[in-house]
């Protein structure tokens, strides 16, 4: 911070499951950086692989580690490591996976942004800009199948097309940062989605408590594996995937006939199950809709 004031503290949340040399990269970059974090939170999902042994092996006074008796997901890991953030009181809440590495000076271009919610901006290993936050995301359109009409990569194609800030509608907790206050005013990401679409709710949130999303074009963030968005919607993730888009219609839809949505989605997938080569799809939506709508109820405005 400029004419003496100290910096606001950083807390870096990071969760991670079976893939500890991903990690021990991602750590490598935190301490990298040209300003260090006064903590960073590791939450290790139960990880069978030897991510304890990279985790004890490490030697940076700022690491912290929780080890979970079970897998939370990675919505529980938030939802802890963000709990841990907030009560130790410190300033910005920097949420991380553990597959992306920042540029040494990530932090200090989002510290520079006097602004209680921003993203960091991704890139693949190629330098690809592969930022896919909503600019657009779309919970008033009933015909909008898919709520994400627009992103940063899709917007820009590079980052150098990019302005210095961009506006969100949703975020990915792949360097998202947050002031501790944002989780005081709306409380702690929902551990109910277990992975997929937690990131979008806590966003939603945030925007409807009246705080605004930046994404930072020179807060570069290289991701380490590519995405992979089209999961075997038949196999366990399907599940999630359908569910917790389900419950973001239910709990944010604008009009009935956003929130009515989900069931048109659930009964074309039933009707297209014969030619779309089996039943196991058409079972998870029809779990997946039962169980979004026992998701209604918001998430508890506390920390508490």
């Amino acid at each position: 911070m400029s004419g003496g004031t100290p910096r606001e503290s950083v807390a870096v949340v990071v969760v991670t499951y079976n893939r500890a040399d991903l990690l021990d990269r991602m750590l490598d970059g935190l301490a990298a950086l040209t300003t260090q974090p006064d903590v960073v939170l590791v939450v290790d999902n139960a990880s069978t692989d030897h991510t304890p042994q990279v985790l004890a092996a490490r030697t940076e006074p700022w690491l912290r580690v929780t080890r979970t008796e079970e897998n939370l997901g990675g919505a529980g890991g938030f939802s802890l490591g963000v709990r841990q953030a907030h009560d130790g009181g410190w300033d910005r809440i920097w949420l991380m996976d553990d597959d992306v590495v920042p540029a040494p000076d990530c932090l200090d271009v989002l510290l520079a942004q006097d602004e209680d919610c921003l993203m960091a901006v991704r890139e693949d290993l190629e330098g690809r800009l592969c930022e896919k936050a909503a600019t657009r995301f779309d919970l008033t359109n009933p015909l909008a199948i898919k709520p994400k009409t627009a992103m940063v990569e899709t917007d820009w194609r590079t980052r150098a097309a990019m302005p210095e800030r961009v506006e969100l509608e949703n975020v990915a907790f792949e360097g998202f940062m947050c002031r501790r206050r944002v989780v005081q005013r709306i409380g702690l990401p929902d551990p109910s989605y277990f992975i997929f679409y937690d990131d979008v709710d806590f966003a939603v949130r945030a925007r409807r408590a009246g705080f605004r999303i930046w994404a930072v074009r020179d807060a570069v963030l290289v991701r380490q594996l590519s995405f992979d968005q089209q999961h075997d919607l038949a196999g366990w993730k399907g599940y999630y995937m359908y569910r917790n888009l389900f419950a973001v219609h239910f709990r944010y839809g604008e009009n009935a006939l956003v929130r009515a949505k989900p069931w048109l989605v659930a009964l074309v997938v039933v009707l297209l199950s014969p030619l779309r080569g089996g039943r196991a799809e058409a079972r998870n939506v029809i779990r997946a809709i039962g169980a979004a709508r026992a998701m209604r109820t918001l998430p508890p405005l506390s920390v508490d």
